[in-house]
């Protein structure tokens, strides 16, 4: 495949499967990078295995982490599928939230997405006509599969943020985190090696159609004994 081709897509597949094992590792190894992040600004909201008040709630892959007012970090136990029950013991009512393992449990397409980029990277490496397009097809199953851990990510904000509606008498904000917008780089970086390998190859192709031997001019055996002048 052409190199104006080749190694752009190399590049992609790379940039993307980085960002997706970034976001596989996530919390709690990983502070920095979780799905969705709440902030609360003042009220007396805990976990229901601390009663310490939080100022900030962090979902990630296989954890949540929360801080509380000194700083401290403190996460569950990591685990597939977790869940966490909030309660707002500074209301009257003492308001609570779950955020159930149904919404945290489909966040494991991340790693499965890293995982085929993986392959597709591997197989862009060779210059093989058939490891070109399996790498090809490989980056838009990438795509795919990290396309529907975006919509799993954009549904766990949503729904946390919904649920945070909840604890009216306390001033919080829920925002998108990294790994949400590293999960949609990834998913367009993906798309661009897939076509950049697809377009590369076809490229090749229309080169190998269009290109024609030089035909030879035959003599017959006649021309052989004909004179020829110097």
């Amino acid at each position: 495949m052409s190199r104006a081709f080749h190694l752009p897509g190399i590049f992609f597949l790379f940039c993307a499967f980085v960002l997706l094992l970034l976001v596989s590792v996530s919390l709690p190894f990983l502070p920095a990078i979780d799905v969705t992040r709440v902030h609360f600004h003042d009220g007396n909201v805990a976990t229901e295995t601390n009663e310490s008040a939080m100022t900030q709630l962090r979902f990630g892959i296989w954890a949540y982490c929360w801080y509380d007012d000194s700083g401290n970090r403190i996460c569950n136990p990591t685990g597939h599928g977790y869940s966490t029950t909030l309660t707002d013991f500074g209301a009257t009512s003492q308001n609570t939230v779950t955020i159930g393992s149904s919404w945290t449990r489909g966040l494991a397409v991340h790693p499965v997405a890293a995982g085929v980029s993986l392959i597709a990277l591997l197989f862009s490496l060779s210059t093989h006509v058939t490891m070109i397009l399996l790498a090809s097809l490989l980056s838009f199953l990438a795509a795919t599969l990290t396309l529907i851990a975006f919509a799993i990510d954009i549904a766990l904000y949503a729904f946390v943020k919904h649920e945070m509606g909840h604890f009216s008498d306390v001033s919080k904000t829920t925002d998108t985190a990294p790994a949400f917008w590293m999960t949609f780089v990834s998913f367009i970086l993906l798309c661009l090696a897939g076509c950049t390998v697809c377009f590369g190859r076809r490229r090749d192709r229309m080169a190998g159609a269009t290109s024609y031997p030089v035909s030879s001019t035959k003599t017959s055996w006649a021309d052989r004994f004909r004179f020829r002048r110097t």
